[in-house]
Order: structure tokens, then sequence, then C-alpha cells
């Protein structure tokens, strides 16, 4: 868990990206112009901004410039500008990482974890238990009672996405995004079988379908 703070003028965007950092299990922190956001910034402690770049009274570059003159927070810039006069300039004054509008949350949610784990705040899912089955996603191997449990890469690589989002829905398509990649040559139904699989080998009933929707993964479902 991490206070982040969101500078955002858009507020519908801004209480969408607070909903769904709060749902990641974050305290989340809002602002609405850059004024706001430096004084919260200063007066509250916080682990991470994501900062707009098109803001009100300051811009996202002006607040930007101005914390990094005392702080090395980590700060991912969201802007719906993408020339790369603005985002080397976001560089230049030392942001952190740069996603530009239109953003999947999900894209979102992995930028600041990754973000996170860098400056120690979220240790990276290295294992896991689950009663007497052990996985270790950096050793892609599985094992229990039995001995070792044949999971492939992927199985491997989607149950660790599932858990690093543990209670948030992911769609077929978010996970299909996160584990292909956009222009692979997957049909989203794929997922129903790795689902399957993951679910048939582990003995696990924590992947729950969120019927037309996706799946999502409950430590007690």
């Amino acid at each position: 868990m991490a206070v982040l703070l969101i500078v955002e003028d858009d507020t519908a965007t801004n209480v969408a990206i607070c909903e769904y950092m709060r749902s990641a299990g974050h305290i989340t922190l809002s602002a609405l112009d850059g004024e706001q956001g430096l004084q919260i910034a200063r007066e509250k402690s916080v682990d991470l901004v994501v900062l707009d770049i098109m803001l009100p009274k300051r811009t996202g570059l002006e607040v930007l410039k101005e914390l990094r003159q005392t702080s090395n927070i980590p700060i991912l810039m969201l802007t719906a500008l993408d020339d790369e006069p603005t985002q080397a300039a976001s560089f230049d004054e030392q942001a952190d990482d740069y996603i530009t509008k239109p953003f999947s949350m999900l894209l979102l949610g992995k930028r600041v974890t990754a973000l996170l784990r860098r400056c120690g705040k979220s240790p990276e899912l290295k294992q896991i238990q689950m009663g007497d089955i052990t996985v270790d996603f950096g050793g892609y191997t599985a094992s229990g009672p039995g001995g070792p449990i044949d999971l492939t890469p992927k199985e491997i690589d989607l149950l660790k996405l599932l858990i690093e989002h543990k209670g948030l829905v992911l769609t077929r398509s978010q996970i299909l995004d996160e584990l292909w990649g956009y222009d692979y040559p997957i049909i989203d139904r794929t997922i129903d079988t790795y689902i399957k699989n993951l679910r048939k080998k582990l003995s696990l009933n924590r992947i729950v379908t969120v019927k037309g929707v996706g799946y999502k993964y409950e430590e007690h479902p």
C-alpha cells in the first residue's frame, strides 16, 4: 500500500484514477490544479505523484520542476500530448515515467507498481503459498504435496497478473494485452482455457469468474 497524489484537472479522470488505485489497495489524495498539487505534496507524506501536464494555475512541468528542487519522489507524467518535445521536457525535468491519454487503467496501474517497486515501496511478488501449494514466480515453478506441478510459463504469468491485481476484475482483453501484446494473433477465449488449466492444476478456487466481464483473484471467494 502506498500514498498516491493524483494531480489531474479533469474531474472524471481524476475520480476514475483514484477509485482504481484505491481498489488496488492504495491511499489516494486528489488535486485539480498545479497549485493545489504542490501544496498537498509539501504538506502530506506522499509516495508517488501522478501528474498531468496541462493544468490550470501551474503547469505540470512547473510543478515537476519545483518538486525536484526538494524531493526525489517518483513522478509519473500524464498528458494528452504525445509530441516528442513535451516528452523530452518531462524527462529533462527528471520525471520518472510518462504515459499519454487515452490509457488503460491496467497499464497505469502497472507503471505505478513498477515505480513503487523501484523505490522500495512495493516489493516484487516472488512467491506465493496457497494452502499446501507453492508457486515460485521467479523460478517459474510450482509444487504441492505430490511434488512438482506442471505449469506453463504463461499460466504462471497469468496467475501473477491476477494476484497483483487482487480484488480487481481484469477483462480478457486486458489480460491479452498485458501478457501477449496488442498485436498478438490470439483470441480472447484462449484466456478461458488458461484459467481452466490453472484451476485444475492447482485445485484453485480463488480465481473468480465475473460473468460478461472477466476474472479476478480473491483470497476468500
